[in-house]
């Protein structure tokens, strides 16, 4: 790894990926709010004349640019071929595996993964395709079942909010959870039953 100035340093110009708005300006306070990060993570980039022209990490070197950035870590992979160098441009950019979102959902804070850069599943349900049919086809059915809705900031905010709220008391201790593991959608079962039974 070296280090060398941003102004030496060009973005490729066949990079296919980009990051824009809120998810390129989580990006530029994940650099700023740990730095050391780029140490273990350097861009990887070819010599081109007396430039370096980036591989993997073409919205960082945009990232660090717009928050002044005067010198950056690079590791030179220029013994690649030209095919091996187009091959990384694409593989570097695609994700392999999955997450564990109900790992996710109980061992992790919703809101630092969320300003690390991970995009959680939305709420979004599309309701004109729900229509009047409700039963659900004869045979086993499974017990668990995941929702979807869209929510403005401040409605995701008070839910938050409520989620944690409630997760403190006891009712939520010993609440019924039918063999749920995810806490928050017990956490929000047992809001909505208290909700309940407070019209009756």
């Amino acid at each position: 790894m070296i280090w060398v100035k941003l102004t030496n340093v060009k973005a490729n110009p066949y990079n296919p990926r980009v990051i824009r708005d809120e998810k390129f300006a989580k990006l530029k306070q994940s650099i700023i709010d740990f730095p050391e990060m780029l140490e273990k993570r350097p861009l990887v980039c070819y010599t081109e004349g007396e430039k370096y022209i980036v591989l993997g990490g073409n919205m960082r070197l945009k990232a660090l640019s717009d928050i002044g950035a005067k010198e950056i870590p690079i590791i030179l992979a220029d013994e690649w071929t030209e095919e091996q160098r187009a091959q990384f441009l694409i593989k570097d950019n695609v994700g392999f595996g999955e997450w564990d979102w109900n790992a996710l959902a109980n061992e992790w804070d919703a809101e630092k993964l969320e300003a690390w850069g991970l995009e959680l599943p939305g709420f979004k349900v599309d309701t004109g395709e729900l229509g009047t049919e409700f039963s659900l086809p004869d045979g086993d059915k499974a017990p668990f079942q995941q929702m979807t809705f869209t929510l403005a900031d401040e409605q995701a905010e008070q839910i938050k909010m409520a989620i944690a709220d409630i997760k403190l008391t006891n009712e939520y201790k010993y609440s019924e959870t039918f063999g749920n593991e995810n806490s928050n959608g017990n956490a929000l079962y047992l809001i909505i039953m208290q909700w309940a039974e407070q019209r009756k």
